[in-house]
């Protein structure tokens, strides 16, 4: 699905354990390894036919001056030059794209286009079960899922308006409640609580459909994840 180097650049970060980011409590990757890793997305992505790319990976094509990929991301759409790929906010042009953000983008991208598009099979799966999830594990429950409980277990019913309100998230039928986030055109997250008792504590849990394996990996999924629960536990602090 990636090619060598950025798998490289992933193993890398593993070992030295700085996959991760100050907003989430933890240390951040040096930035040099972040650079190489977009540069090798870059590469990776550059030989490819433009059309195929966005056809792949249900995104849109903006002919101009310059061609342009837009792609919807959570509550934004993201604007991908061609061929030099830089990043902008089609709505807000002067507010930066994340060198987090442009990386999980540009490994969709590839991952798309390496795997033809594949279609969201209503199979949902957790991060256990993806390859590499159970060494990410601790990671995703420190950075997605313990916060989201920790925001919403004592009052879910917010969840679903809020993220209604962020990201036009439908509701769905698992636990108490539970909402469908369309992070990317062929990435639902479903987002889960069930409201604690007298007995037991709220819980919750994120999962995702079981395509994404084909697209991105559980390390991508990690810092997804947190990309959708940190903008709705900010909106409930407030």
């Amino acid at each position: 699905m990636t090619s060598c180097g950025v798998f490289i650049i992933r193993e890398r970060l593993r070992h030295r354990n700085l996959t991760t980011d100050p907003a989430f409590g933890e240390d951040m990757a040096r930035i040099d390894d972040y650079k190489q890793a977009l540069a090798l997305g870059k590469k990776e992505l550059s030989d490819k036919d433009l059309d195929q790319i966005a056809g792949y990976a249900g995104a849109k094509l903006h002919e101009g001056e310059k061609s342009h990929i837009c792609l919807d991301f959570l509550d934004n759409e993201v604007l991908i030059s061609w061929p030099d790929l830089e990043f902008s906010y089609k709505e807000n042009p002067e507010k930066e794209v994340s060198i987090q953000e442009k990386i999980l983008l540009l490994h969709y991208l590839n991952g798309a286009w390496a795997s033809k598009g594949p279609a969201i099979t209503g199979e949902w799966i957790s991060f256990q079960e993806v390859p590499d999830g159970k060494f990410y594990l601790d990671a995703f429950h420190r950075r997605a899922k313990d916060p989201l409980v920790r925001a919403f277990g004592e009052k879910p019913e917010l969840l679903e308006r809020l993220a209604k309100k962020a990201f036009q998230a439908v509701p769905a039928d698992q636990g108490d409640v539970s909402v469908v986030v369309q992070a990317l055109p062929l990435v639902p997250v479903e987002l889960i609580i069930w409201a604690g008792d007298d007995e037991f504590p709220p819980e919750g849990n994120i999962l995702f459909d079981r395509s994404i394996i084909e697209i991105i990996s559980a390390e991508d999924m990690a810092w997804l994840s947190g990309m959708i629960v940190y903008p709705l536990m900010g909106m409930a602090k407030g």
